[in-house]
Order: C-alpha cells, then sequence, then structure tokens
C-alpha cells in the first residue's frame, strides 16, 4: 500500500510536490559544506534547519517553495550567515 504524503508544497511552475523534509536536510547541508563547515557541523545545522522548517509546514497544509526557503534561511542564519546566503541565492548562481 503507498502511503499517502499530508503535506504539499507549491513549486515554482505551479504544481503540487509532497514535502521532503530530506530535500530540506540535504540543500542545507550542501550550504554548510560550501561555505566550509565540517562534516559535523553541518549534520548539525542541517537537522536543526529542517526539523524547523518541517515543523512550521506541518502547521500549514499547504507552503509554497518560496516560504520554505524564506524559514530555511531564517534558521540558518542563525547558525551560519555566510552559509544562509549561499542557501538563498544558489539558485541564482547554478
Amino acid at each position: 500500500m503507498k502511503k499517502t504524503a499530508k503535506h504539499f508544497l507549491i513549486k515554482r511552475k505551479g504544481h503540487l510536490e509532497a514535502y521532503d523534509e530530506r530535500k530540506v536536510y540535504g540543500s542545507v547541508y550542501g550550504a554548510c559544506m560550501t561555505v566550509g563547515m565540517s562534516e559535523h557541523e553541518c549534520e548539525l545545522v542541517a537537522r536543526h534547519v529542517s526539523s524547523k522548517v518541517t515543523t512550521s509546514v506541518k502547521q500549514k497544509k499547504i507552503k509554497t517553495t518560496g516560504q520554505i526557503t524564506k524559514k530555511a534561511v531564517a534558521e540558518l542564519r542563525k547558525k551560519n550567515k555566510d552559509a544562509a546566503f549561499m542557501y538563498e541565492t544558489h539558485r541564482d548562481i547554478s
């Protein structure tokens, strides 16, 4: 039996996608690695930020990816401003 997702995101192109905390974790981890944080630091920060974002998502059934990004950047900025900048601008430079 396939498990049905409870929380959805509205993507930039307007379609819905199930929320996946692992994607937030991975992108935050990548931003942390980019600015030279240790693997251990990256893991701790990514776990913290993804947990905060997930809590926010659970409070509302549907969110936009823009809202997810803003929440992740705000939480990441508390931990490392350079990593927050990389996370926020990665779409612009990729």
